[in-house]
């Protein structure tokens, strides 16, 4: 059985408490009401209300340090504020310590029940929200240790397997043997990375990368990036041009990370480059920001895939005629420049190419934290 929503008036005001209630008699309520904050608080902390309407001007603490001590205790808590000293300076200062609403009095019989029933919606919504993101996360590992354990192990065991085969039997396979277990391995190793790509995409840890962040050279984690993408670029007659500014400041963050992400965005604008075309890469100086930006000259991406381009498992229907992927790159490359507190974007024309730019917040002298940060090779201003 449903329980029924509980709800807390906080007024010194009996008049006020009594007529709140029998406003609200009749429907389908648990009510509670205390005469100052203190008691208000206790109650809080016992009833476990849904909704706490509470004034400002109360004797012993005011109704401003209620909301601040609610928030603290459950933030989930929505609460609104009668009073019959309305300014639109307490309005903002009450929302600032986390009021849902404000109503001054006096207020019509309707008007209580309205903001009541807005309330009490904001609650429901509010932990439904909280209950999907408590069960995504069970999804998210359920489906790692799945993909870690049910198919990551077996496949590995077969790739095992197939290298001591190919030791044992090597010698005496025909030609079209050899093929038919060449081409065997290689699926087995596509599978594997796609697994690989898989784990990384869902298991991300945002928080827990930002606990290594140290300084890092955008300069080198670019030179990394291109040098892993240099053999692919070769191979599709793709140049590569590079276009550093001087100064380029470093940036907080973790360089595994950011040389992946800057991998995936060059290795993308390769991938889906015209054979004996250019890429261009740019890092420069903007404001507080190093900007790099990766400009292609291949097919472009449709306006109607644009909204897209950074969701995980998505691909244009224009990458998906040209080359094989798992549209994942992408949606982790976002992932880590977020969690470095920039932003990626891409403006794109089809058949003119397509360019993606990733902003970073630069280190400024005052930001450093030389006990905290490990220095690293850094462009002097």
């Amino acid at each position: 059985m449903e329980s029924k929503p509980r709800i807390l008036i906080i007024d010194d005001e009996e008049v006020v408490r009594d007529s709140c209630a029998q406003i609200l008699a009749g429907g389908n309520y648990e009510l509670a009401s205390a005469s100052d904050g203190m008691a208000g608080l206790a109650l809080a902390d016992e009833f476990h209300p849904d909704l706490i309407f509470v004034d400002l001007k109360m004797p012993g603490i005011s109704g401003f340090e209620v909301l601040e001590k609610v928030s603290a205790m459950d933030s989930t808590i929505v609460m609104v504020v009668i009073t019959g000293f309305a300014t639109i300076s307490s309005a903002v200062d009450a929302m600032k310590r986390g009021a849902y609403d404000f109503l001054p009095k006096p207020f019509t019989p309707e008007e209580f029940r309205l903001i009541t029933r807005r309330s009490l919606e904001k609650r429901r919504l509010t932990l439904e929200t909280i209950a999907l993101r408590r069960e995504k996360e069970m999804l998210r590992e359920h489906f790692a240790h799945i993909v870690s354990h049910e198919l990551k192990s077996p496949l590995n065991a077969v790739q095992q397997n197939l290298m001591a085969l190919e030791f044992e039997v090597g010698g005496s396979l025909t030609e079209v043997q050899k093929d038919k277990l060449s081409r065997t391995k290689n699926r087995i190793s596509d599978l594997i990375k796609l697994i690989n790509s898989w784990l990384r995409a869902i298991s991300m840890d945002a928080d827990q990368m930002k606990e290594a962040f140290t300084q890092v050279s955008v300069k080198d984690e670019i030179a990394k990036a291109l040098e892993n993408m240099e053999p692919y670029a070769v191979r599709k007659d793709v140049e590569i041009v590079t276009s550093i500014g001087e100064p380029l400041h470093s940036v907080m963050g973790d360089d595994l990370s950011l040389s992946e992400a800057f991998g995936n965005i060059i290795g993308n604008a390769v991938k889906y480059s015209r054979d004996g075309s250019k890429v261009t890469v740019k890092a420069e100086e903007n404001g507080n920001d190093v900007v790099i930006a990766v400009k292609d000259e291949g097919i472009g991406i449709a306006q109607e895939d644009l909204p897209h381009i950074f969701d995980g498992f998505y691909r244009g229907k224009s990458g998906q005629a040209v080359a094989s992927g798992h549209g994942i790159g992408l949606a982790v490359s976002r992932q880590i420049i977020e969690a470095h507190k920039g932003t990626i974007t891409v403006e794109s024309e089809v058949s003119k190419g397509t360019t993606f730019i990733v902003r970073l917040p630069k280190i400024s002298p005052n930001s450093l934290n030389t006990k905290d940060s490990k220095v690293t090779k850094e462009e002097s201003p």
